[in-house]
C-alpha cells in the first residue's frame, strides 16, 4: 500500500507540494480550533457576568 502511494506521489508533478500544503492547512486548522476553544472556555464567565448585569440594568430601567 505504501509503495503504491509513493509511486503515485512520484508520478504526479507537484504532488509533494500538495501533501505538504494539505498537512500545513490541517495543522493550522487544528491549532485555530484549539486556540478558539481555549479562549472561549476562559471567557465564558466574564461574558455571563456582563450579560447578567446588562439584563439586570435593562429590566430595572424598564420597571422604573
Amino acid at each position: 500500500m505504501f509503495t503504491f502511494i509513493k509511486r503515485r506521489l512520484r508520478n504526479q508533478k507537484g504532488a509533494m507540494d500538495r501533501v505538504i500544503v494539505t498537512l500545513l492547512l490541517v495543522i493550522v486548522g487544528v491549532t485555530a480550533f484549539v486556540g478558539l476553544n481555549t479562549w472561549i472556555d476562559s471567557n465564558v464567565s466574564s461574558v455571563k457576568n456582563s450579560a447578567s448585569s446588562t439584563i439586570t440594568n435593562t429590566t430595572s430601567t424598564i420597571s422604573n
